[in-house]
């Protein structure tokens, strides 16, 4: 199988999953007495997760583009590896929309935030792992030449993320908002480009 193939799949799943996230975020009933201002700004929960999931989902995709435009073929375990990002993806949707709907509870919130956290800690562990594979297990795939310092810095920048969303997960047992804080830091982090000027955005894996 050719990367453009598994490219163009893997955009449709992407392309659904960051379209699902707005579906939490609705339109304020009209015949309710409640003031407009307010019923948009008690969904704030919403905005924010929103915003952290999109942005994190974003920087996925385009550093996906990234790893599979440093490959020439696709083998069977690079498909088996991709699959398990995808499954990751998809279920941002609902860990958004969880931790949108607990954010504010007095019970259950600790939890929510705590699976939120997790699932970009999840998708950043198999992202790593593609990405590590392709780099260094697959190397005979991989379209041109990459020495030895540039996959190392690939790597290091990417795992670099693991440790916060760890700490997220573990800290949602603290505060929700801690843990929405941090993966918001960790999507920003990862929207700056690299520091060599590679045209390449470091993913959060």
């Amino acid at each position: 199988m050719s990367p453009g193939r598994l490219e163009a799949f893997s955009d449709g799943v992407f392309a659904i999953a960051i379209t699902l996230l707005v579906l939490d975020i609705h339109v304020p009933d009209p015949s309710t007495t409640a003031d407009l201002a307010q019923q948009l700004g008690s969904q704030w929960p919403s905005y924010v997760a929103y915003g952290v999931s999109f942005l994190t989902i974003g920087i996925i995709w385009i550093n996906h583009h990234a790893m599979l435009r440093r490959i020439k073929a696709i083998d069977h375990e690079i498909l088996i590896l991709n699959l398990l990002l995808l499954l990751c993806v998809g279920l941002l949707p609902f860990t958004t929309a969880l931790m949108a709907a607990y954010l504010k509870e007095s019970e259950g919130e600790t939890l929510a935030a705590a699976i939120y956290a997790g699932s970009f800690l999840l998708m950043s562990v198999v992202f790593a792992a593609m990405n590590w594979t392709i780099l260094f297990r697959k190397d005979h795939l991989l379209a041109g030449p990459i020495d030895a310092a540039t996959r190392r810095t690939i790597i290091t920048r990417g795992v670099a993320g693991l440790l916060p969303y760890l700490a997220a997960t573990i800290l949602a047992v603290l505060s929700p908002y801690v843990s929405l804080a941090i993966c918001g830091a960790v999507a920003a982090f990862y929207a700056l480009p690299l520091a060599s000027g590679d045209e390449e955005t470091a993913a959060p894996a």
